[in-house]
């Protein structure tokens, strides 16, 4: 008795799930993305510290932040928007 996998509906529509669900992996692997992050906190808290890690990849003396600084920081084939906003 021979059965084809194509001759059951449920099947069919599990073989399409699987292939949505590896479309959907290779587009996050595959584009860029944006994101955006708003760091907020109490005055010297270090946000200005961390921001600045991130982007140049050490440790920078800062002053204290008026208003607010953004940066963009970009990671493998993410991009994030990162805004760091003053205390107070």
């Amino acid at each position: 008795v021979f059965f084809c996998a194509w001759s059951y509906p449920h099947r069919i529509t599990a073989v399409l799930a699987m292939g949505l669900v590896f479309t959907k992996i290779w587009e996050r692997l595959a584009t860029k993305q944006e994101m955006r992050i708003l760091m907020v906190g109490l005055d010297a808290a270090g946000k200005t510290t961390i921001l600045y890690k991130f982007k140049l990849g050490e440790v920078v003396t800062t002053t204290p932040t008026v208003g607010f600084n953004v940066e963009t920081v970009e990671y493998r084939n993410l991009s994030f928007n990162v805004w760091d906003v003053g205390g107070q």
